[in-house]
């Protein structure tokens, strides 16, 4: 197997609604698309600190999250990880929580950070209910393109595997998994 220096993680809640959009978004990438040199993809479900082996084993994070912005529902940021303070992130769950934490352990560890940046949308609903609001289910494509042009930015080739899976489909592989 060939190593990825990349990793495309996508953290929350799919049992909070819009909370769970980053790891349908990983889900629907890893369904979807070839990437070369390859990508790992991974959910981070809620897992926040826990996730500090994947920024010491990549080259690249793309950290796919729901933000709570005051801006409306779907609206798309692509944040640097120097400036994740101050976007919402960190007070919204406990995944965001972590992921700040694994970046400044990094920090302390004196270990090399990754370059990272948070690819984030802001929610419309955030409560227990799996699936997706009208407004997150509308904005799905464009913020998984956008996650895809940032890939190719940093000269990942990105191909498209055929048949391919819906949004409807890995949010019902989801349900019927029991995975959160």
């Amino acid at each position: 197997m060939i190593q990825a220096t990349t990793a495309v993680l996508g953290v929350g809640n799919i049992l909070e609604n819009d909370d769970g959009i980053a790891v349908y978004a990983a889900a629907y990438l890893d369904a979807n698309y070839r990437f070369e040199p390859s990508v790992r993809i991974i959910n981070g479900g809620v897992e926040g600190i826990n996730l500090l082996d994947v920024f010491i084993e990549h080259e690249r994070v793309l950290i796919l999250d729901a933000i709570d912005i005051d801006d409306d529902a779907g609206s798309i940021y692509h944040i640097p990880a120097s400036e994740l303070t101050g976007y919402g992130l960190g007070n919204g769950g406990a995944h965001e929580v972590g992921v700040i934490q694994c970046l400044d352990m990094l920090e302390l560890m004196g270990r090399p950070q990754p370059e990272s940046s948070v690819l984030g949308i802001v929610p419309e609903r955030v409560e227990v209910r799996i699936g997706l609001s009208p407004s997150l289910t509308a904005a799905f494509e464009r913020y998984v393109e956008s996650a895809l042009k940032i890939l190719q930015t940093a000269g990942i080739d990105v191909q498209r595997r055929e048949p391919a899976s819906s949004l409807a489909e890995v949010i019902e592989a989801f349900q019927a998994s029991g995975v959160s």
